[in-house]
């Protein structure tokens, strides 16, 4: 049956439609310059997937000068007209993508770069950013009111970066969202050593400078990538059960708090592979530096930071982090009691394994030690805010809502989840939902009621 013209006419118009309906679609944009984090929305990029930093950065602690050329690694999201990195403060000289040069402007923290060509959705691409000047620290009430970024040291170097200060000393998407693997050189002045995360590949002197290569292999948030520097006394090993370990620490520390870091570090990192499941990086350890302004440690990936030596339960806290917060991290940082929640569980569980006090009297004592009319108490653990993300509700109450779900769901299914949990999202990232949802497929019961009370409202909970 042949057609009318008015009818082909018709066909013809909707084809034409589609058409460009399929191209406008197709046609490159801008990425988005944040990732839309309700607590950070210009953090992170939208438009591509970060795949692999490679850092080369030299620093000089006599002026506090960095300079650097950042190479990352992405693949488009969507067909690109520029996209957007994040950097604080530093001065960019050049930026190239596919070793071509490229346009870029700024606006505060924003980089918008502009490549000679469009960028196709799902092309794998290189941007290179060569910059320099002298990192600045932030600060505020995120912190527990404490310096935390890119702070100098007496003789180097402390870096330490969650939440937001990846992009004081590298060019980045710099939310947890967008992880990568790295590859970081330090070169840094003779005698001084630069620790970083993964294994080290390389280290050599040449003239007045020291260089080390290091790389982490598996993907990790912006913020948790370190490049601290100064003089340390470095021990080298395997934990018991194998795991190879790096521990660097500041000469002038030596014997303080009379703590085996070192001991500390294999004994956890082998007990908790026991409880939360494999350990997921290549190698353990610390990095410990005398830093007097930052008054917290850090679970760098690998190898946490501490800016002081730290007693057995920080050391420990930071261990857990390996598992939560570094190989499963957040999805948006509204959900930050998953890393703080379950590392203060975790220093409940070696006290149980040390049998110095079980879970549940540790519950018993955080519950009792705040009266109901506290601040304490007025926190939303699953949504706290960003100036309060990391208020002690989080850490003691988020770690309160596990012992509940432990005593209601049983030992078997409590330590059946935990590791589940670490497999299931190991190197990538989840959000409280995900983790409702598998308590209540492992435990075969409906935990609504249990995680509303401790995560989703505010006042002291009735036990």
């Amino acid at each position: 049956m042949a057609l009318s013209r008015s009818a082909r006419l018709a066909a013809l118009a909707t084809a034409a439609a589609s058409f460009l309906t399929i191209a406008a679609s197709s046609a490159p944009t801008p990425g988005a310059p944040g990732i839309g984090d309700p607590y950070f929305p210009q953090l992170g990029n939208g438009g591509f997937d970060a795949r692999h930093y490679d850092l080369d950065i030299a620093y000089d602690p006599g002026t506090g000068r960095l300079d650097g050329r950042t190479t990352l690694t992405a693949r488009a999201t969507q067909s690109l007209s520029s996209f957007d990195l994040d950097l604080q403060k530093l001065e960019i000289t050049k930026v190239e993508v596919d070793g071509r040069p490229a346009r870029f402007t700024r606006d505060g923290d924003e980089v918008t770069v502009t490549p000679r060509g469009t960028l196709a959705k799902g092309r794998h691409f290189t941007v290179s950013v060569t910059y320099g000047g002298i990192p600045e620290p932030l600060g505020g009430p995120i912190v527990f009111g404490s310096k935390y970024g890119w702070m100098k040291t007496a003789d180097g170097v402390f870096v330490a970066c969650e939440p937001n200060a990846a992009s004081t000393w590298f060019p980045s998407s710099d939310h947890p969202a967008d992880k990568a693997t790295y590859d970081i050189r330090i070169k840094a002045p003779k005698g001084l050593t630069g620790v970083s995360n993964g294994r080290l590949v390389s280290t050599y002197d040449r003239g007045d400078s020291t260089y080390t290569h290091w790389r982490e292999s598996r993907p990790m948030a912006t913020y948790l990538a370190t490049a601290t520097i100064g003089k340390f006394d470095v021990q080298t090993g395997r934990t018991p059960g194998g795991i190879p370990v790096y521990v660097a620490i500041d000469p002038v520390l030596k014997n303080s708090n009379n703590v085996d870091v070192y001991a500390v570090t294999a004994a956890a990192t082998d007990y908790w592979s026991q409880v939360f499941g494999p350990y997921p990086f290549e190698e353990t350890g610390a990095i410990v530096d005398a830093m007097p302004e930052a008054g917290f440690s850090l679970e760098v990936q690998s190898k946490p930071a501490y800016s002081a030596v730290r007693n057995e339960t920080t050391i420990v806290h930071e261990l857990a982090h390996q598992w939560f917060g570094d190989s499963v991290s957040v999805a948006r940082w509204q959900d930050i009691w998953l890393n703080e929640g379950f590392a203060t569980y975790a220093q409940w569980l070696w006290a149980e394994h040390q049998g110095t006090r079980t879970a549940h009297d540790s519950f018993l004592a955080a519950y009792n030690a705040r009266p109901a009319d506290a601040g304490f108490w007025q926190i939303k653990v699953a949504d706290p805010q960003r100036d309060t993300m990391f208020a002690s509700a989080v850490y003691q109450r988020g770690a309160m809502t596990l012992q509940a779900l432990r005593e209601r769901i049983g030992d078997q299914a409590f330590f059946k989840l935990l590791p589940t949990w670490t497999r299931l999202h190991r190197y990538g990232n989840a959000d409280t939902a995900d983790f409702v949802r598998l308590a209540e497929r492992i435990s075969g019961q409906k935990l609504d009621d249990l995680f509303g009370t401790w995560l989703f409202t505010t006042g002291k909970p009735t036990l």
